[in-house]
Parts: C-alpha cells; structure tokens; sequence
C-alpha cells in the first residue's frame, strides 16, 4: 500500500467512525445507516475518476442544505430520525450527514478533508448527548486511535508535497508519490497510540478533577420514555399490563453494604389514595421542602436504627415523572440536585428537567414492626386517616360482603390483611392480557374473569380493606429487576412496572408492605438464557461501568474519589513510617550486638550476618547487571528494538560495525586506504567475508535481507569472535 492509497483509507475511516458513534446511539435509524454507507461505498470507488460532483457544484449544494434543514427544523416537518431524538437533534444529525456526503462525492482538497474530519467531530461530540451506551465508548476510542492517525497522515501528505515543490520546482505526481511513500506507514499507529497516551494522562486528571456544571453529567435523550412509564397521578386499571411487555431500562441500581441477589426488592416511586371505580388519583397534600445546602446528605425522615439503614445508588434514565425511586422507606438523599420535595404519603419529587438522566444515592429504613406487634395494634385511626379508608359511591355490594368472607375469624388487622393476600394469589390467575373491563372492571375482575395483571390485584386487596375498616393505599414502582452479578447490579425495566398495597398501623405509626398478586406476576420473565444471555449481561455490565465511573461522575464523586486519596496517601505514609521505625529498631539491635553488649560471640555473629546479607545483595547486583547485558546483546532484544524504531530487514547494516568492533579487540584494524572486502581477505576468514559481501549487497546495493539472512549473519559474527579467540590462545 503507498503512502496515498493509505491516506485515503485512513480519512474514509475516520468519517466512517464519526458516522459510527452516531449509528451506535440509535440516532439514524436503519434506512439512514444504509443510505450513508452506500453513499461511502460510492465515493470510495469514484474517488479520482470524472464522475465526481466538482468543487462548485459541492459548494452550492452545501449551500443549499443549511437553509433546507433550517426551515424543516423550524416548521418541524419531518420526524426524528429515532424514537430517541427530538426534532431540533434529529434535524441537525441529518444535516451533518448530508454535508458529510455531499463532500465525500466532491473533488477533495486539502480544506475539503478538514471539513470531513470536522463533520466526523462532530457527529461525535452530537452523539456523546444521546447516548450512554457502552458501546459509544467503544466507537470514541476507535475515532480517537483513526482520528489522530488521519491528521498524522495529513500533515505527512501536505509537508511532503510542499519539500517535492520547493526542491524540483515542479508538481509532479510521480516525485510526490514517492516522496511521500518514503515515509514509514507503520509508525503511524505507534505515533497516534502515543499521541493518545499523552492526551489521556493529561485529560484524565482534568476530568477527575475539574469541578463539574449542571447536572450529573448524563444528558438528555430528548423525549425520554414519558408514554410508557407508568407514573402519573392517575393510573387507570388495566394501564400497566401494556407496559409490562416492554424491555427498556429505567433505572439501574447497586446495594451498598450488600452482596449477591436479594429478594423482594420493591423500589417505590408514588401512592394513591383515592379510588372512582376505574382508576386511582392522588388527592390534594402539602409538601415540604428539603434543601440540599451545604450538606451532603438531604435528611427526609428520622430512621429506627442505624444498623436498618440500606444503602443503594440510582442511575435513572428520563422519565416523565419527578419522583425519586428507592426502597422504602427513603431517609436520606445524596445528590447533586438543589432540592428535593417529600409529601404527606412519603412520596420523594425534585424539580428536575425530566428529559434527563440523573444519579444518586438513596438510604433507606429497612426495619419494620415483628407481626405480633403489628396484631396488638389496635388503635383507633385519626380524623386525618379518611382518606385512606374513602370508596367509590357505586361500589359493587358483592365486594364488601366477599371481604367478610374471606377476613371471618381474624380479629386484628394484620391477619385480615394477610388473609386477603393469601386469597387473591392463591384463587387467582395472573395474566398481562387486559380482559377485566366494562361499566365496573373491579366487580368484572373478582367476580367474572379471576385473572388480570398487578394493579388488579392490589386495587381488590386495598378496597377489600377498606370495606373491613383498615386503611390502605395502593404504590406504584418496580419489583426486583434483573440482577447482573458481574457488576453486582440490579438493572430495572419497564417489564417490572408493579403496584402493591400498603396497610396503615397506627400505633406503629407505620405502613406495612403487601403484595396480593400471584407469584407469577411478581417477577418479570428473565432475559435470554445460555451463550447469548452471558454475552448480553456482560455488555450489560460493561455499559454499567461506562455510566458509573464516566457518565454519571459528578462533584460527589470527585469528593468521594478526593477523600479515597487522602486516605490512601495516609495510608501509606503510616505504612512507611511503620517500616522506618522497624528498620531502626532492628540496626539499633543490631548495633548493640555489634558493640559486645551480650558478648563477643554474640558481636562475631552480627556482624558475620551482616557481611553475608552484603554479599548476597552485591551478588543479586551483578547478577542482575549480567543477565541486562546477556539480554542487550541477544537477537530478540535487538530485533525488538528495530521493530519498535521501526526499521526493516533491509535497512539494518549494523552488523559490519558489530564485526569490525570485534575484530579491532582482536588486533584487526581495517587501515583507511582498505576498502571493506580488501580487509576482509586480510582477514582471512571466511566468516568475514561472508558478512562484507552482504553489507556490500545491502549498503550499494540496495537490496533487502530476509530473515534467514540475517540469521546467517548473526552466526557468522558469533563464529568469528569464537574463531579470534580459539587464535589467540593457539598463538600464545
């Protein structure tokens, strides 16, 4: 390959890898993806030939663009390019993109490539925005190691051209051809690795450093997932089930303190109190405000014990609703939001821009009351509990009288309630299919069909209650998630949309879990099994790394990451001083032995010990010098070093100064008027000539060696030091 094919392979590469960061945040969509590689399959072939769109026909329609896209983008004519974009970013995608092919198609100068390494920039810096996926880390670090290949290769290209001119005077393509061929294609990786190590061993300090604006850092992803998220203040019966069949991520969580999978993990998000019929709203509540401040932790609630406080940190994808998800119940919040909002029901909200991702860190109150306290609880419920028991005007009779039923014998609140969980999942079907339904879908539901989803089962089991006189609300929020132990990290999806009841206990003050819907319903069917699911969860755990340690590091990590370095170099400042200390105590030892202070046996000792680890360390010293130097001298190591100098086989004439070195401190010494193949019959070895006859072939000669060759020769130098030896020792 000459230096120009591989020019152009380079710069074509490059603009594919801007194109792929794009392509890897699903921001072109399948039809875009192919029309641009069809169109850099196209301009690869007719780079050259005559059917190139010319300079100014490239130029006009460049032109032409900006305005069109313009106008789509402000009357918002035409869709996203994916479900992951808004207009406005899907417009300036497709813009990029087409520049980008219009000049692909040009004639190209040098300003026509800077433009495409700029278009590849970027269509970069545009998909860092939209995606976190690990695999835009993988197509950064590709556009990094071939970007900085393609500038390399450019300046070559233009230098060279610009010596050829200033020398000859003339452009002459052959000249320019192969002044630029004499440039080592090979090092080109090596210098752009480097380049990259360089920038990296700045850049990474910066950015574990520099203080951080704005949110977390994880930006947008425009519309989110606001239709299917499931969170509002009305859910309607029979809503979850559609949302229940969809794989997209809403959050990710880790359990601190905590190893291995847990069970019954239920992150909740809101509650909802107040029952039509047909679906449950919120009813008007006052909140309080929690600012962040100085602190580190936001405190919302007092906690029973330290020893029942959970840790776990959220990475939440956007989502149409502003509350905070965690395990109940939540405490304690760090993160880098201002302020956080806590309501009457517990419920956790931030104002927040809900087309972002945000992470932080929740601490929960895991301790709840034993069940025989919970069965003593038998105190009246306050005026401020109504809402909690209120039901639907035109409740079916037939509920309230099967509640009875169901509760007959139980005297207390805690066995009515795990009575009628019992019931609804052991007499009941669990299905995502949506067949409750008509004028009173509840009565359809518990009467008629006996099957439905989540929702179901908690809304029969909280009006159940409410018809016995014990006071219930029904939460939405997630159930378990799957559970990824490379990175021992729960990642939640819609699929796990769940609702459940909570059961008030007032002289516990406390609201107590319960969850009526069948054990089928309760866990989410798993991901792929087998090779494919292995694969998956470790791109699954790659992509958690990629968000936890780079996309979701804010100032409270760099405080987290500052404090870890403090106390690592403590540390090791302690630890070394541990060692200095033992090391004088053990020389101050040592030195009362050496005076006689416990006799002259004991004197003769030490300081026979001491002269033997002496000599065991200059031993190790010369050994280590002697096996450096066997390693310098050896064909590996030389042939290691001319690969990563990058010279070739047939450059390396080296070796004729090795064999004249050797024989000049044998008494050899090759006199001015000599030319090398006269000395080497002076010599009159074999050997000798054999390697300047070689040297001859490669120095005048220009020809290459191969590999066999210079084995030869390294045998033929090795024979004639041994010759040169043996000789002496025969003419002494």
């Amino acid at each position: 390959m000459n230096f120009e094919t591989f020019f152009k392979f380079i710069s074509y590469a490059a603009v594919f890898c801007g194109f792929l960061s794009l392509s890897v945040s699903d921001s072109l969509g399948l039809v875009g993806s192919g029309l641009f590689i069809a169109v850099i399959a196209a301009a690869w072939f007719l780079e050259g030939r005559r059917f190139q769109l010319t300079e100014r026909i490239g130029t006009a329609l460049i032109v032409l663009a900006v305005p069109v896209y313009y106008f789509l983008s402000r009357f918002q004519t035409a869709a996203p390019l994916s479900t992951n974009t808004t207009v406005l970013v899907g417009m300036l995608g497709r813009l990029i993109i087409t520049l980008t092919a219009i000049k692909l198609l040009q004639k190209k100068s040098d300003r026509d490539w800077i433009f495409l390494y700029l278009m590849a920039f970027f269509e970069v810096l545009l998909a860092a925005g939209l995606s976190i996926s690990a695999l835009y880390l993988g197509s950064f670090v590709l556009y990094l190691l071939v970007m900085v290949c393609a500038v390399i290769a450019f300046e070559i290209r233009k230098t060279s051209r610009t010596v050829v001119e200033r020398t000859s005077g003339l452009i002459k393509k052959e000249d320019d051809t192969q002044a630029e061929s004499a440039v080592s294609i090979r090092r080109l990786p090596a210098m752009a690795v480097g380049l990259i190590t360089v920038i990296v061993c700045i850049g990474l300090p910066l950015f574990f450093f520099l203080p951080r604006v704005g949110s977390a850092g994880f930006g947008g992803s425009g519309s989110g997932v606001s239709t299917r998220s499931g969170f509002s203040d009305v859910v309607k019966l029979g809503g979850i089930g559609s949302i229940q069949q969809n794989d997209e991520i809403v959050m990710r969580a880790k359990l601190e303190g905590v190893t291995g999978e847990q069970n019954d993990l239920y992150w909740r998000g809101l509650a909802l109190d107040t029952f039509d019929g047909k679906s449950w709203e919120r009813s008007e509540r006052g909140v309080d405000t929690y600012a962040r401040g100085e602190r580190e932790i936001i405190p919302v609630d007092l906690v029973s014990s330290r020893s029942n406080v959970l840790a776990q940190t959220i990475y939440l994808e956007p989502l149409d609703t502003p509350y905070i998800f965690g395990l109940p119940k939540i405490a304690g919040l760090v993160t880098s939001l201002p302020a956080v909002q806590k309501d009457a029901d517990g419920d956790i909200s931030a104002v927040r821009p809900l087309n972002e991702r945000i992470s932080y860190r929740v601490l929960s109150d895991r301790g709840t009351p034993s069940p025989d306290v919970l069965r003593s609880d038998d105190k009246k419920y306050s005026a401020e509990t109504a809402r909690f028991l209120q039901l639907p005007p035109t409740l079916d009779k037939r509920i309230g009288e099967l509640a009875a039923e169901v509760t007959a014998g139980r005297s207390n609140r805690y066995d009515k309630a795990q009575a009628v969980e019992q019931y609804l999942q052991t007499q009941f079907g669990y299905t995502l299919e949506l067949r409750a339904g008509g004028p009173d879908p509840l009565a359809d539901f518990l009467f008629n069909v006996r099957q439905g989803h989540c929702e179901y089962f908690a809304t029969s089991m909280a009006i159940m209650l409410r018809t016995q006189g014990i006071a219930t609300r029904i939460v939405n929020g997630f159930h378990q998630g799957d559970y990824n132990d490379t990175v021992d990290t729960y990642v939640i999806r819609q699929k796990n949309a769940h609702s459940w009841v909570e059961v008030y206990f007032p002289k516990e003050d406390a609201w107590v879990k319960f969850d009526p819907t069948p054990p089928a319903g309760q866990t989410a069917p798993s991901g792929t099994m087998g090779f494919t699911g292995q694969i998956s969860k470790y791109l699954e755990a790659l992509e958690t790394y990629w968000i936890q340690y780079f996309v979701a590091y804010d100032n409270q990590e760099q405080r987290s990451l500052a404090r870890s370095v403090r106390t690592g170099f403590t540390d090791y400042q302690q630890n070394i001083s541990s060692y200095l200390n033992y090391a004088k105590a053990v020389i101050g030892e040592w030195w009362t032995e050496v005076r006689g202070d416990f006799g002259g046996g004991r004197s003769a000792w030490a300081i026979g010990t001491a002269a033997g680890y002496v000599g065991l360390i200059i031993a190790a010293i010369l050994l280590v010098m002697w096996l450096v130097r066997d390693i310098v001298k050896s064909k590996v190591w030389r042939r290691a070093a001319d690969w990563l100098h990058g010279r070739r086989p047939a450059s390396i004439v080296e070796f004729y100064d090795r064999m004249q070195k050797i024989l000049a401190s044998k008494g050899w010494v090759r006199e001015p008027h000599q030319t090398p193949l006269e000395f080497a019959y002076t010599v009159g070895m074999s050997e000798a000539v054999n390697v300047t006859e070689k040297y001859n072939r490669v120095r005048f000669g220009e020809k290459d060696l191969s590999l066999v060759e210079a084995d030869q020769i390294e045998n033929w130098l090795s024979d004639i030091s041994t010759a040169q030896k043996q000789s002496r020792r025969e003419s002494n």
